[in-house]
């Protein structure tokens, strides 16, 4: 038999034997229309978010944990109130699932989808609980996208506006994005190798040269870490490349495609596909910088409009002892009608029973 919380025990909720066997114990922190937010849920959260701010801030992630976990029930509510409406709206994701899984696994240079699925299980996730992350975070991206985003407007004026208060801030030092294709070669390389290695990257050079397009011929041939994402190595600003490198590539204009390099990997073959010089960029060139600027800023006070509206139509009901921080003063609980018997009747349907509070 499973595990069953003592709060349970202690609270004299004793459940048939029979739905005992078979049967999960869990807390309920959130009602939120039909669905619950378990108290796990609330857990994996707190762990997620974690490892999010892990990666982006490193050893301040601790600081950023402490800030922001008073939102994390906000959150998983908003993100439930974004999945029922997205089932309203009759969004199912489906296809734009299976189109994500697959560039994943190509990124991480997968032969299959089961390889993918055993790499997920390696790493200790759930491959199910993977693919219903992905999939609910297209559905509240297409819910965003339908009910708020696409009702944001940036007018030209606001536009050239935001331009000249923050042209200043706009000043650059000269700055290239660069794309590469990488010809390896082993340690320990014979004379031979390094040839063999020189006469590909060179036939690489002259494919692209003669039209073969930069990104496609990187995905296939180069042997680089940034193969899968076409080349792409981002932006570098004078003083952080190899003096040998900086020398060719700022030398170069965006579009030109450098000769074979010899590196301590191999051969690589560089492409300049932007270069800033050095000063304040023109409204036209950064004209769409500044329009997403404008989008996200009004992105935010119009999707918590959104969100307080959703939870104002919706019946929501939390845990005494937890915070839901966007809660709207105007929100409804909800009216639990069913029965003790009805209650234990839908949990054995589903073989799982929460914790009622």
């Amino acid at each position: 038999m499973k595990r069953v919380p003592v709060l349970l025990l202690a609270l004299g909720l004793l459940l048939p034997a029979a739905l005992l066997a078979d049967t999960i114990i869990e807390e309920i922190v959130a009602r939120v229309n039909s669905e619950v937010i378990t108290r796990s849920d609330y857990q994996k959260g707190r762990e997620q978010l974690m490892n999010d701010l892990r990666q982006q801030y490193g050893a301040d992630a601790e600081k950023e944990f402490k800030a922001r976990q008073k939102d994390l029930l906000r959150d998983l509510i908003d993100q439930q109130l974004l999945l029922d409406k997205g089932k309203e709206l009759g969004i199912s994701a489906d296809t734009e699932l299976i189109k994500k899984l697959d560039e994943i696994r190509k990124q991480n240079n997968m032969a299959s989808m089961e390889d993918l699925e055993k790499a997920a299980e390696q790493q200790g996730v759930n491959f199910e609980d993977f693919k219903q992350q992905i999939r609910n975070s297209i559905i509240t991206q297409q819910v965003i996208g339908q009910e708020v985003g696409r009702k944001i407007l940036v007018t030209k004026e606001e536009t050239q506006k935001f331009y000249e208060e923050h042209k200043q801030e706009m000043a650059r030092p000269e700055q290239i994005r660069l794309s590469e294709i990488m010809v390896a070669i082993p340690k320990d390389a014979t004379p031979e190798q390094i040839a063999a290695a020189e006469s590909k990257a060179n036939t690489l050079v002259n494919q692209i040269r003669g039209g073969a397009d930069f990104a496609e011929v990187a995905k296939r041939s180069s042997e680089g870490p940034s193969a899968s994402q076409g080349g792409e190595l981002g932006v570098f600003r004078r003083g952080t490349l190899a003096k040998e490198l900086e020398d060719r590539t700022f030398a170069m204009k965006a579009g030109e495609v450098s000769d074979a390099i010899r590196t301590k990997q191999g051969f690589v073959i560089l492409k300049v596909t932007q270069h800033d010089e050095a000063g304040t960029p023109s409204f036209k060139e950064a004209e769409p910088r500044v329009m997403d600027a404008l989008y996200y800023q009004k992105m935010q006070p119009a999707l918590r409009t959104y969100l307080t509206k959703l939870r104002e139509e919706a019946f929501i009901d939390i845990k005494q002892g937890y915070t839901d921080t966007g809660a709207s003063p105007n929100q409804t609980k909800p009216v639990i009608t069913a029965t003790a018997a009805e209650q234990a009747e839908q949990a054995k349907k589903k073989k799982k029973k929460f914790l009622i509070f």
